[in-house]
């Protein structure tokens, strides 16, 4: 279909991105056969923010709901070429399952939280010592150094006293290798549908009539038909909003907020490969995970001493900055033979992050205009099993529902637990059992 042909055809849902989710929602209406164009300003799938994904698979969260929509993504990912419905699996994103070590802390209550909701699924996990941990990350300094602080601070690298008695340890779990690759796998698999993608194409407005959304209108002039738009702009997301004729009903908050990731090599002695452990440690305010080539790759858990950094996704630098620096020095505190250079590398960019880290997978107050904002920086994990969630819910609401009195329960497929969609309402209170922070 040329252009101009797609520019005078009607399709049933037009999708504003296609990153992982975006491209996951698109592969999950059209196997409920709907007739689904992702429009996005970039050259091809996954471009954006999936891209800079650290792509971590693992089944904690805070919540309940968290936790079981992680654990049935985990399936997913586990069996990645199944869900696709692909026969070759050459051209795949490949899950490594490394399992992920949580250290016990006292700001987390030694996980307790976790615990119990990972006891309500069946959740496997393992209890490790200190000395369990130190034998399989040698060189491990498990002295206590909370709270965290940047390293203005005269007391950066201080122990506070105490040391962490263990982590619990999480077999289930580990990364994707390249995040870009899994939401042009989506995209195929979508695409074998019939769905279609339109890229290099910027919308300008979405036009409303009697309360619907009609389509969207292209920077081109095209004006693409549709009866249901969804917005999974990633951190354009609050853009793609301001185009909407209308409000979307929002009460919850989000915003693009900057992340920095660093990458440095690991010591000899910590013997990492890319089949590393994945770390969360709070005490110390950063996770740790498997890079290229075996490097380290160490981000930040967002504790207070790290502000919020709101940015404007069309004009941003991806340079890294001493904030990235400040997060390895951290790790140091955790691993002192690790050397860290003055000049890091790692990768820079967005969360469309909610005011409690939680996403928005909702409709809207205007008919048609669906949302899966807010990601976090925690839904990657979770995109197979949103890509679902959202088909079922427009098939809900378009069906003449009223998801807002009577949200849509979400029966997941691989675990035993119904969703109650309330969890992820634009309306929503701040949810008091979140973490505030990536973990989601």
């Amino acid at each position: 279909m040329t252009a101009s042909d797609e520019s005078e055809a009607h399709f049933d849902a037009i999708i504003i991105g296609a990153g992982v989710i975006g491209c996951a929602v698109a592969y999950g209406l059209a196997k409920k056969g709907y007739r689904t164009l992702n429009v996005d300003r970039l050259p091809a799938a996954g471009y954006g923010s999936t891209s800079s994904s650290a792509a971590v698979i693992r089944t904690y969260y805070s919540t309940r709901d968290g936790t079981a929509m992680a654990l049935e993504g985990y399936h997913d990912w586990k069996n990645w070429r199944a869900y696709l419905g692909a026969e070759d699996e050459s051209e795949l994103a490949r899950f490594i399952e490394t399992g992920t070590l949580v250290m016990k802390t006292v700001a987390d209550n030694h996980q307790k939280q976790v615990l119990e909701h990972a006891d309500a699924l069946g959740i496997a996990y393992e209890h490790w010592t200190a000395e369990q941990i130190r034998e399989r990350l040698p060189g491990y300094n498990l002295e206590c150094f909370a709270p965290a602080k940047t390293m203005e601070d005269d007391d950066f690298g201080m122990p506070t006293g105490g040391e962490l008695q263990g982590g619990v340890f999480f077999p289930s779990g580990g990364y994707v290798d390249d995040p870009q690759v899994a939401a042009r796998n989506l995209k195929d698999a979508a695409a074998r549908l019939g769905a279609q993608f339109r890229f290099k194409t910027k919308v300008v407005r979405i036009p409303v009539e009697n309360n619907r959304v009609t389509g969207v209108l292209c920077e081109n002039g095209d004006f693409l038909r549709a009866g249901i738009v969804i917005n999974v702009g990633g951190p354009h997301s609050g853009k793609v909003n301001a185009l909407l004729e209308g409000d979307p009903g929002l009460k919850i908050g989000h915003r693009p907020l900057r992340q920095e990731v660093v990458q440095i090599a690991p010591p000899e002695r910590l013997n990492y490969s890319r089949e590393g452990l994945i770390v969360s440690d709070n005490d110390i305010a950063v996770y740790v995970k498997p890079g290229s080539g075996g490097q380290l790759m160490i981000g930040s858990q967002n504790p207070a001493c790290d502000p919020h950094i709101e940015e404007n996704p069309d004009d941003f630098s991806m340079d890294l900055t001493d904030r990235a620096l400040t997060y390895a020095y951290r790790y140091s505190q955790r691993l002192p033979e690790l050397g860290v250079s003055q000049h890091p590398v790692g990768v820079a960019d967005l969360y469309d992050a909610t005011d409690d880290w939680l996403p928005i997978y909702d409709r809207s107050d205007v008919d048609g205009y669906y949302l899966a904002i807010g990601t976090s920086g925690n839904q990657f994990k979770n995109a197979p099993v949103a890509g679902r969630l959202m088909s079922e819910l427009i098939d809900y609401c378009e069906s003449g529902n009223d998801h807002d009195d009577n949200p849509l329960q979400f029966r997941l497929e691989h675990v035993g637990h119904t969703l109650n969609t309330a969890t992820f309402s634009r309306k929503r209170e701040l949810t008091k059992e979140s973490s505030f922070s990536v973990l989601g």
